[in-house]
This record gives structure tokens, sequence and C-alpha cells, in this order.
């Protein structure tokens, strides 16, 4: 058992509930719900252990020395977010420069209580042609669940509600925030 498996396993308790398809290169990965700074090392253990590149994109001032190269090296791509861009444009395009890119974000946009996710995972997904894995943190049972590919048809209004579903009964870090 590697060092990573067993702190994530014996020492943290969790484990880890599904398996991302290898055959899949580019995907949006929706991680669901994002309640703390906790769940940051929760996923670097999950990819660690499932020996997986995950990615993140992050301001591009992120991407400068000294902490640059940390940044790369964690999956990291640099996003110009000066106002007056399209961002799912500008992470779109981050899809057709990578031959394998799995973009993870939190569909809240916040560690805090939201009613309603941010559409923008959704809407890079169709700009990029991609499919959306959709993962949960439930730390009620400490198992991260990774669930099969959705593949977005373009109807938000039906789609949403459908991957939502994915999430019932999941409790993040922070209870109240779920």
């Amino acid at each position: 058992m590697g060092l990573s498996k067993f702190i994530f396993n014996k020492l943290l308790g969790w484990s880890i509930d599904g398996d991302f398809d290898r055959s899949i290169k580019k995907s949006v990965i929706i991680v669901v719900p994002h309640t703390s700074w906790h769940d940051f090392y929760i996923g670097v253990f999950t990819r660690r252990i499932l020996k997986i590149e995950i990615n993140f994109v992050g301001k591009r001032e992120l991407f400068k020395p000294p902490f640059g190269w940390y940044f790369k090296w964690m999956g990291g791509a640099a996003l110009d977010r000066t106002p007056g861009q399209n961002k799912v444009e500008a992470i779109a395009k981050v899809f057709e420069g990578k031959e394998e890119f799995r973009l993870s974000l939190a569909p809240e946009g916040t560690r805090k209580k939201v009613l309603a996710w941010k559409t923008g995972f959704y809407f890079i997904a169709l700009k990029a042609n991609v499919p959306i894995i959709p993962v949960a943190f439930d730390y009620s049972t400490k198992t991260v669940v990774i669930h099969d590919a959705f593949y977005p048809t373009g109807d938000i209004e039906t789609d949403m509600p459908v991957l939502r579903k994915l999430y019932q009964g999941v409790i993040g870090k922070k209870p109240e925030f779920t």
C-alpha cells in the first residue's frame, strides 16, 4: 500500500467508490458539495491514489515565480481573468490545446451555502464538447463517489435536475452549507 493510500484510507478513514473511465481524456469534473478547504487535499489524495491527472484553472498570476512551477505541476492551467473576457470561451479554449485535460470545478462557486449552482461548468462542457463527471465528497461516510460520465444535451433545464439528483443526501465537511 502506498503512502497516499495509507494516509487516506487508514489515518483519515476515507474510501473511494467508483473510478474514472480512462478512455475519457477530456472532461469537466464537478465536485459537490464544496464547503471547506479540506476538499482540496481530499481531491489531491484521490487523484494520487487513482493515478489520474486532474486539472484546474487559476488566475495567471498564480503561475508566475516563485510558486508558478508548483501550480503547473499540480495540474493547473493559467487563465486570463481580465474583465470583459468570456470565461467559458477562454476555458473551453484550454481544452483545445491539451491532449488530456480533466477540469475540476465546484459548481457552487464558493464554500458557503448556495441555493443554485453556477452554470459555467455546464456551458464549458458544451463548448469544449466534453462530458461532465459528477464527483461527491461525502463527509458523513468519508467516501469520494465518482459517477459515470454525463453528456450534456444542451437542454440545461432537463440536465441540471439529473445532475443535482446524484448529490441527494451527500453531506459536506460543513453540513450547514449542504
